[in-house]
């Protein structure tokens, strides 16, 4: 975290899907981050930073990922829903924006559905309410199968990780987070890694039909260079929930926050999430 995060707490809270350790920063009005799979809460260093001045920033480190409880089987997104509320009740909070990237932008998806008393607004990013392809499926165990029986996760899966999650423009031009996504990515627990992928990627449930089921005001946000999760899929979300609004940034791939983390500051404060920012 950046310096100015330091004055942060942290929380052990036992959920649907184990313990999980949620970085608490700031006070006022509550806003929720869960990132994407294989990355921790670092993803929302620079929207923490905006927010924490005026605002109670929760971060999210994921079943799995980071200081949370290993992961030893697959699971559910409706598991995944459940473990935002009970992070909720362990903070005693009743009502929250919910901002989620890729694996957490589908879980915010079923969090809306299921869950619409517990929601104000939501920002998902590179996300889809589409199961996985055939193409797609094989394409994910070939990975998984590889990263189980290395034992780790290290070339020739991480360079296919890489090309999943940032655009090229990102590959060329953004080292830094280059970097930061490999060290995220071979800094992966194989086995728990392992169960994320299978769970949030090949065997996604088809949520279109909870999109009309979605009451909450929803901006749906998506990379023009994003071969995971493409625009196209972001377009059907818009067009299944009643009141949502999309953006689709230029340069950028699978991970927004990383790749043009200004650009989604801009549209997090003019989505009009906290009021006195």
């Amino acid at each position: 975290m950046a310096d100015a995060l330091n004055n942060l707490r942290l929380d052990i809270i036992d959920t649907a899907l184990g313990v999980v350790r949620v970085r608490v920063i700031g006070s006022g009005e509550p806003i929720l981050f869960w990132p994407s799979q294989l990355m921790t809460s670092e993803m929302w260093c620079v929207q923490a930073e905006l927010f924490a001045p005026h605002a109670t920033v929760i971060l999210v480190e994921p079943p799995g990922h980071g200081g949370s409880q290993a992961l030893n089987r697959d699971f559910s997104f409706a598991e995944c829903a459940q473990s935002i509320a009970d992070i909720l009740d362990a903070l005693k909070i009743d009502r929250v924006h919910f901002v989620g990237a890729s694996w957490g932008g589908m879980i915010g998806i079923t969090f809306a559905a299921t869950h619409p008393d517990r929601l104000n607004r939501a920002v998902l990013m590179n996300c889809t309410a589409a199961a996985a392809n055939i193409d797609e499926k094989l394409q994910y165990n070939s990975i998984i199968g590889q990263a189980r029986a290395m034992g780790r996760i290290r070339p020739p899966v991480t360079q296919s990780l890489m090309a999943a999650f940032l655009g090229p423009t990102t590959r060329s031009t953004r080292p830094e987070v280059v970097a930061q996504v490999r060290r995220s990515i071979e800094g992966m627990d194989v086995t728990s890694a392992a169960w994320a992928m299978e769970s949030v990627m090949r065997d996604r449930p088809d949520q279109r039909s909870l999109l009309r089921h979605v009451k909450s005001h929803v901006l749906i946000v998506a990379g023009n260079e994003d071969c995971t999760a493409p625009p196209a899929h972001a377009v059907e979300m818009v067009e299944g929930i009643h009141f949502s609004s999309l953006a689709v940034l230029d340069g950028v791939g699978h991970l927004a926050s990383l790749e043009d983390p200004q650009a989604i500051n801009i549209l997090i404060e003019a989505f009009q999430f906290i009021r006195s920012v």
